[in-house]
């Protein structure tokens, strides 16, 4: 099949982007690239880390197939809304067909600044290219759906923050870069032909088959609605804390999208944050499912003038609809969570779960580890991570009378990108020049569920002096 650029969301309405084109940079170098998913993209061989697909991916050519622009977009930020965000420093270059028959968007994230930037200057440092780069991967391979990485550029360039930083520009790539705040900016619009449009297109584009329903966008809703319960559930299981899950950070296909504050927890509390903006919690682990509800309350408000002609119909029939998020979030937790444990049946599996995170809460254990070793063909690893063991005892040997541990292995990873570890890539890249541990950490993560030798020393939580207790956003 033909490497396929197509512009179907710029066809829908000129008031939704701003057309705009990077600015250059003065001497850009390859990070990464991403030659797995450039092949799926059917993206030509001769942009694979190439001296072309260089100058392309930094910006700094523009090729006929690109019609780059800055998409816009509003949201609840930390629950207060503003009515235009948009991309202030990324820029999509063009929808392309994948050897699967779905449709991606290619964007460069960093490349300047766009109409959107409301001031800042529309650049990326290296380190939030590095940490999403490596991230967004390896939650593709933990089988969590996800924008992903199709390059990294460093640009030779310096970027001002608190102090001056390496910049970089990452290529992203998503099923679409729409949200409940794409949503909500059209809403704000006040234009109802270009709402229903705009739900007609997010219809056509992720859940075609609706378009023979009834009700169809009350379907709508149901059905993204679904797709965060499920997409949360698995950040659950794995102890991803997303980090700030503003309406503009959650997409209508149901991916996992920007990677600024996230971080995975190692010692168990449901409290745990790493946001260095979210001083109360908003975004806390524990907060993640009621944080989802919210958001998507927020989009089922877009939908109101669509569901029904009656306004009190429509919300009648909106809250029936989000007040079965709850169930159907846990419904879709508890089966995550029994897997981990290999109980199949969930009135044993989550008495059983329930008892072990309050082990591992109290003696302060590593999550990943504590779930990874269950598969253990002798107990002895994961006994070692509890100080009290005979509670940890008396809980395996009523965990064991149930479970099959055939399994476990290819469900509970041995690694994950532990924050003290992209930090140490971030490091060597941004003041050495050095990739050496980014290239490691991308092979480690390649295949997160087999235990490798060669990555013995990466595979144990931080140690006390190489915590990392606070991230940041890279604007």
């Amino acid at each position: 099949m033909p490497f396929r650029p197509e512009h179907s969301y710029q066809d829908l309405s000129e008031q939704l982007f701003a057309p705009c084109k990077a600015t250059p940079v003065h001497a850009p170098q390859w990070i990464a690239f991403n030659e797995e998913l450039a092949k799926q993209l059917q993206i030509p061989q001769e942009l694979w880390a190439t001296e072309k697909g260089l100058q392309i991916f930094s910006g700094n050519q523009t090729p006929e197939w690109a019609t780059p622009a800055a998409l816009a977009y509003a949201g609840h930020q930390f629950a207060n809304f503003v009515p235009q965000l948009g991309d202030g420093r990324a820029l999509l270059l063009t929808e392309v067909i994948a050897n699967n028959q779905q449709r991606y968007d290619i964007q460069l994230k960093g490349s300047g600044r766009t109409p959107y930037s409301r001031g800042g200057d529309g650049r990326s440092p290296m380190g939030p290219v590095i940490r999403e780069y490596l991230v967004s991967e390896a939650m593709h391979k933990l089988n969590v759906p996800t924008t992903r990485a199709l390059a990294a550029v460093a640009t030779g360039e310096w970027v001002q923050r608190d102090t001056a930083q390496p910049g970089a520009i990452l290529t992203r790539v998503a099923k679409s870069h729409l949200r409940v705040g794409t949503a909500q900016y059209v809403l704000h619009l006040r234009d109802y032909n270009l709402l229903k449009s705009f739900a007609d297109y997010v219809i056509d584009r992720h859940y075609p088959a609706l378009k023979d329903f009834a009700t169809l966008y009350l379907d709508l809703l149901e059905h993204v609605q679904n797709k965060q319960a499920q997409l949360i559930a698995k950040w659950m299981s794995l102890g991803f804390i997303h980090g700030v899950m503003n309406t503009d950070n959650m997409t209508l296909s149901g991916e996992t999208i920007d990677y600024g504050p996230c971080a995975f927890m190692e010692a168990y509390d449901p409290a745990t944050k790493f946001s260095f903006i979210d001083k109360r919690g908003r975004y806390a682990y524990h907060n993640q499912p009621a944080i989802g509800l919210w958001n998507i309350a927020r989009f089922a408000e877009t939908l109101l003038p669509l569901i029904d002609d009656d306004p009190d119909k429509a919300v009648a029939q909106a809250t029936a609809t989000i007040e079965t998020f709850q169930t159907t979030y846990e419904d879709y937790y508890w089966k995550e969570m029994s897997r981990k444990i290999g109980v199949n049946d969930p009135t044993i599996a989550k008495p059983l779960v329930e008892r072990y995170l309050n082990l591992m809460q109290a003696q302060q254990v590593d999550f990943t580890q504590a779930f990874r070793f269950l598969g253990d063909a002798t107990p002895e690893r994961a006994q070692q991570l509890f100080e009290n063991s005979d509670s940890w005892q008396i809980w395996f040997n009523d965990w064991q009378a149930h479970a099959d541990r055939s399994d476990l292995h290819q469900v509970n990873p041995a690694y994950i990108p532990r924050n003290h570890l992209i930090e140490l890539a971030i490091q060597a890249a941004a003041n050495d020049g050095d990739l050496t541990i980014f290239n490691r950490l991308q092979r480690m993560l390649a295949d997160p569920f087999t235990e490798r030798t060669e990555f013995k020393d990466w595979f144990e939580p931080a140690k006390s002096e190489q915590a990392i207790t606070q991230t940041f956003c890279g604007t």
